[in-house]
């Protein structure tokens, strides 16, 4: 340990996946750096590894243990995967929350809703305005993105100048929110860059990116050659195609109806921050059943396949009062995210079985994406030349081909996964030690932990079903009457053709007169006797083993 002061780098979620960004800087000397958090942000969970959990948010157990040295939260923008955690972890932080004023209004909500200080979120201007909180000066720079108002950071220290890039691209007309200027990053970068921690996302797409206001002529001849109802769902954060579409079906002669409270929320948090200045009138849900079929534009949420989003269920029937019909046409104006390709083909597969004309971005040009592309990437290289390049938001691939593509000119890219630390100041920035980066999960209202088992009980009986078994224990060890058993997710008969809860029973019933006093006196012991039992019938019988719990019932003497 030593007394000179270092700049550090901690991704405690967001590099080495996509999604739950949450990362660390700090300065001062080793194990006393002052600190700030950038994000706070959650992922997603799946059916097949975490089901029944509700959201996936960073441990930030590292954090908690040096709180007393957070100097300040900063949130790049308001997509979920950046501010979606702030409202459950803020009270283990407890920090100053720096945003601007779109953000803000999603912070304060979330911290509002987790019984928080709204007050504790104040609002920041662009750029040259800094925040200055111990030993760090921070800007937010605007940046072109698929919410309004996303930035990057400008991070001031002794050590140098950090560029935390946000999620961006280089959109020079992004129809709704704050073009990429240039002229504003290269004044940025004019004053020497140690360091430019970058996303990644579309580091392999190689042709450049393609900008927000070139989709409304296409999106516009869509929906003017449509015939019955027109539904479209995009992404409801994309503040700039939700207006896109309206307009669309404006142009076409169609009232607009907004479905989803995500949807309805963005639109009206853009109004209330001054971004979204002429978005057409809307109807409700209700109003808009008096409206011909062929005179309406619905804007949906649920592009991501999402099972209680309004696209899902009216693929699945009606949507308050709503149905779908043969003729209709429905735009998916949003690309499908890894890992909800199966969702979404549930629901296209449903539309087009009642008929429906389903329309994407395999069909036309009807998305771009809010990331940066390859070229993208290596102009904002160009413009700033920082010293060292510090790829994020991305899969380990990402991150490494972000890497070799700053090395190749001639910068040094560094590999920093979640629990990496990096120092960035002194003669050989790198790696320095790792620190443990888990995740936790909000499951219903509580928090589970990574590794306690629970979710991996759950995915246990989800894939080998369950036998529950009754014992009544007299005060003198003997088992009265037989054994009750009752099965959970498994077939009622097995490759004998017999009553598979009977056969357990049975195959029980005979062991237990076989078991000593010192088994039957151990709830352990004669929980793993009956579990073995169990599960030997189930493996002859289904070719399963299930989970086995023994509840006992002893009677005290009196």
């Amino acid at each position: 340990m030593t007394d000179r002061n270092r700049l550090i780098y901690l991704p405690v979620g967001g590099a080495g996946e996509i999604g739950m960004n949450c990362y660390v800087y700090g300065y001062g000397p080793e194990g006393q750096e002052r600190l700030i958090v950038v994000d706070t942000g959650v992922a997603f969970p799946d059916m097949d590894g975490q089901p029944g959990v509700d959201l996936i948010l960073p441990d930030v157990e590292w954090l908690e243990e040096r709180k007393d040295r957070i100097e300040a939260i900063f949130i790049t923008h308001a997509h979920e995967d950046h501010v979606g955690a702030l409202g459950h972890l803020w009270n283990r932080l407890e920090a100053p929350v720096y945003c601007r004023k779109f953000t803000a209004i999603h912070a304060m909500r979330k911290m509002d809703e987790a019984g928080h200080d709204p007050a504790q979120v104040r609002v920041v201007e662009a750029y040259p305005e800094v925040v200055e909180t111990g030993p760090f000066k921070v800007s937010f720079a605007p940046v072109a993105h698929s919410i309004p108002e996303a930035s990057g950071l400008v991070i001031d220290t002794d050590a140098g100048r950090v560029i935390h890039s946000g999620d961006f691209k280089i959109d020079r007309a992004p129809v709704v929110g704050e073009a990429f200027d240039d002229e504003l990053w290269r004044q940025i970068a004019s004053e020497g860059v140690l360091a430019y921690v970058c996303d990644s996302t579309n580091v392999f797409s190689r042709h450049p990116g393609r900008s927000e206001s070139e989709l409304p002529p296409q999106i516009t001849e869509l929906v003017a050659n449509a015939r019955g109802m027109v539904v479209a769902t995009t992404f409801a954060s994309n503040i700039a195609r939700l207006q896109t579409l309206a307009d669309a079906g404006i142009a076409a002669g169609r009232s607009i109806c907004l479905m989803g409270r995500a949807m309805q929320r963005m639109v009206k948090a853009g109004r209330e921050a001054g971004v979204l200045t002429d978005f057409p009138q809307t109807v409700s849900p209700e109003d808009a059943l008096d409206i011909p079929r062929e005179s309406l534009m619905l804007i949906v949420t649920g592009s991501q396949g999402e099972r209680r989003a309004a696209s899902a269920s009216l693929s699945r029937g009606k949507y308050l009062g709503h149905e779908l019909k043969e003729g209709d046409t429905f735009l998916f104006s949003s690309k499908t995210i890894p890992g909800n390709e199966v969702s979404v083909g549930h629901i296209q597969n449903a539309l087009a079985e009642i008929g429906v004309e389903i329309v994407d971005d395999n069909s036309g040009f009807y998305h771009v994406s809010g990331h940066a592309n390859r070229p993208d990437i290596e102009l904002m290289h160009e413009i700033l030349k920082p010293q060292i390049v510090v790829p994020c938001h991305g899969e380990f691939r990402h991150l490494r081909e972000h890497a070799r593509l700053a090395t190749a000119k001639g910068l040094t890219g560094i590999v920093a996964a979640n629990g990496a630390m990096v120092e960035l100041s002194g003669n050989a920035p790198g790696v320095t030690e790792h620190i443990e980066a888990g995740r936790i999960y909000l499951d219903g209202d509580a928090f589970v932990g990574q590794y306690d088992g629970v979710i991996r009980e759950r995915m246990k009986m989800a894939l080998n079903g369950m036998v529950v078994v009754s014992l009544i224990v007299d005060e003198t060890d003997e088992v009265l009457e037989d054994a009750w058993v009752s099965l959970k997710g498994l077939p009622e008969k097995g490759s004998s053709d017999v009553d598979l809860q009977e056969l357990v029973e049975d195959e029980i019933g005979r062991l237990l007169p076989r078991l000593d006093a010192k088994i039957i006196d151990d709830d352990d012991k004669l929980e793993e006797a009956v579990k073995r039992v169990a599960r030997k019938v189930c493996m002859q019988e289904i070719g399963k083993k299930p989970e086995v719990t023994l509840l006992v019932s002893r009677l005290m003497a009196e």
